[in-house]
C-alpha cells in the first residue's frame, strides 16, 4: 500500500525543506569566495602589514631583545651539541680500547655537557614563548581595536568576502600565525648553523672513498657529505609532492570548523530571540549539514598527513642505517675506528635533520599560511567597512532585554 496523500505532503515539503537549507548553506560558503578573492601575496602583505607592527612600534626594544637572547642561546646550544658528536667519539674509541680510566674521564665529562644542554633549552623555551605570548597579546588588541571600533563589528555582515567568524580568527588562528613564525624561523636558523658546523665533521672524518666502476677506479671526495645532500633532496622533493595541497586542505578544514561555530552561535541567538524566526526541523539540518562538512574536511586533512607520516616515518627509520652502511667499509677497511664510525654516523643524523627542515616544517609552514590568510582576510574585510560606507545600523531583535544584531 502506497503513503497516504498528507504523509506524501508532508515529506516532499520537508525535503523541499531540507535541500532549501542545503542550499542556502552551501551559497553561503561560496559566496565570498566568489565575490572577493584577494590572492595569496595580497593576503600575507596584509598579514605582515599588521601584525609586524610589534616588532616596528613600542614593543620592537623588547622583542628584538628577545630575539638576541635566542639567537646567543641558539649558538650555545650548537657549541654543546659540537663537543657532543667528539665526546661520541672518544667514548666509543674508549669502548674499543677496554680503556676504563678513559671511560671514567669521559663519563665525568658528560655530566656537564648535558647540564649546560639542558640549561640552554629551558632558556630556549622561556624567550621564545615569552615573544610568541607578547606578539600574540599585541596583535588581538590591534584585531580587537579594528574589529570593535566605530561600530565595524556591526556592519561588517554587509561586507563581501571570507570574513566569518571573526572572533574565532581572533583568539585561533592569531595564536597560530603568531607562534608558528618564531617556531619556524629558529629552526630554520639552527638547521643553517647545524648543517654548516656538521658537514665539515662529515667531510673530514669520512673523507673520500674509492670506487670502482666498469673496471675503472673512481675517488669520491667527501662522499658522507654528497650522499647526505642527495638523500635530503630526495626526501625534501617526495614531501613537497606528496603535500602539495596541504595548505588548501588545512585552511578548508579551519573554515568549515568556525561554520560549525557560527551555526550553532546563530541558533542559540535565534533561540534567545523574542518572538525571533524559526522553521521547525530546521535547526537540527543546518547543523547536521555543517558538522558533517567538518567531518568531511577532517577526513581529507587525515589522508593528508598520513602520506606526510609514510615519508617522514621512514626517512625517522632509514637515516640512522643508511649513515652506519655508508661507513661501515671503512670501519672494515681499518681506516676508521669505532668511535670515528659512531661519530661520522651522528654527524650524518645531524646534518640530515638540518637539511630536512622542509620536510619536517612543510605541514606546520602550510598551518601558517592558512591562519595568516584568514586574519588577513578578516583585516582585508574591515579595511572595507572603514572606506565603504553603509547604513547607519544593522538591523536588531531584542534578546533579553539586551539588543543585538540580528541572526
Amino acid at each position: 500500500m502506497g503513503e497516504d496523500v498528507p504523509a506524501l505532503k508532508r515529506r516532499r515539503v520537508e525535503n523541499a525543506t531540507t535541500e532549501t537549507i542545503r542550499v542556502a548553506v552551501l551559497l553561503e560558503t561560496l559566496a565570498p569566495t566568489i565575490l572577493n578573492v584577494p590572492t595569496e601575496r595580497r593576503l600575507i602583505l596584509r598579514f605582515w602589514k599588521s601584525a609586524g607592527g610589534f616588532w616596528r612600534g613600542e614593543t620592537a626594544r623588547q622583542a628584538w631583545l628577545l630575539v638576541a637572547l635566542l639567537i646567543a642561546t641558539m649558538l650555545l646550544q650548537l657549541l654543546v651539541q659540537y663537543h657532543l658528536n667528539f665526546w661520541n667519539r672518544d667514548f666509543f674509541n674508549a669502548i674499543g680500547r677496554r680503556d676504563q680510566a678513559e671511560l671514567w674521564g669521559q663519563a665525568l665529562l658528560f655530566v656537564p655537557l648535558i647540564s649546560a644542554s639542558l640549561v640552554l633549552a629551558v632558556t630556549s623555551v622561556w624567550g621564545r614563548m615569552t615573544i610568541q605570548r607578547q606578539w600574540r597579546a599585541w596583535l588581538s588588541n590591534h584585531l580587537y581595536d579594528h574589529w570593535l571600533g566605530e561600530d565595524r563589528y556591526r556592519r561588517l555582515r554587509f561586507v563581501p568576502g571570507d570574513h566569518q567568524a571573526p572572533e574565532y580568527r581572533i583568539a585561533e588562528d592569531v595564536r597560530v600565525a603568531t607562534d608558528l613564525p618564531i617556531d619556524l624561523l629558529l629552526g630554520l636558523l639552527s638547521s643553517m648553523l647545524i648543517a654548516m658546523t656538521f658537514i665539515s665533521i662529515l667531510w673530514s672524518i669520512g673523507g673520500s672513498i674509492d670506487m670502482h666502476v666498469l673496471g675503472v677506479a673512481v675517488a669520491i671526495p667527501g662522499y658522507l657529505v654528497m650522499s647526505v645532500i642527495a638523500y635530503s633532496v630526495v626526501i625534501t622533493a617526495a614531501t613537497m609532492g606528496i603535500s602539495r595541497h596541504l595548505t588548501r586542505v588545512i585552511e578548508v578544514n579551519k573554515r568549515a570548523e568556525a561554520e560549525l561555530r557560527t551555526v550553532g552561535a546563530r541558533l542559540r541567538q535565534d533561540g534567545e530571540c523574542e518572538g525571533g524566526p524559526s522553521i521547525i526541523g530546521a535547526p537540527r539540518v543546518l547543523i547536521a549539514l555543517a558538522l558533517k562538512d567538518v567531518i568531511v574536511r577532517w577526513r581529507d586533512l587525515c589522508w593528508q598527513l598520513m602520506r606526510m607520516t609514510l615519508v617522514s616515518h621512514s626517512n625517522l627509520l632509514l637515516t640512522p642505517f643508511i649513515a652506519l652502511l655508508l661507513c661501515t667499509p671503512k670501519y672494515v677497511a681499518g681506516s676508521m675506528s669505532l668511535g670515528e664510525l659512531i661519530q661520522a654516523a651522528a654527524a650524518f643524523v645531524v646534518v640530515q635533520g638540518a637539511f630536512n627542515w622542509m620536510t619536517d616544517s612543510y605541514s606546520r609552514i602550510a598551518e601558517w599560511v592558512s591562519s595568516a590568510n584568514r586574519v588577513a582576510s578578516l583585516l582585508l574585510a574591515l579595511d572595507q567597512v572603514s572606506a565603504e560606507a553603509y547604513g547607519d545600523h544593522a538591523p536588531f531583535c531584542t534578546c533579553s532585554g539586551v539588543p543585538i544584531c540580528a541572526p
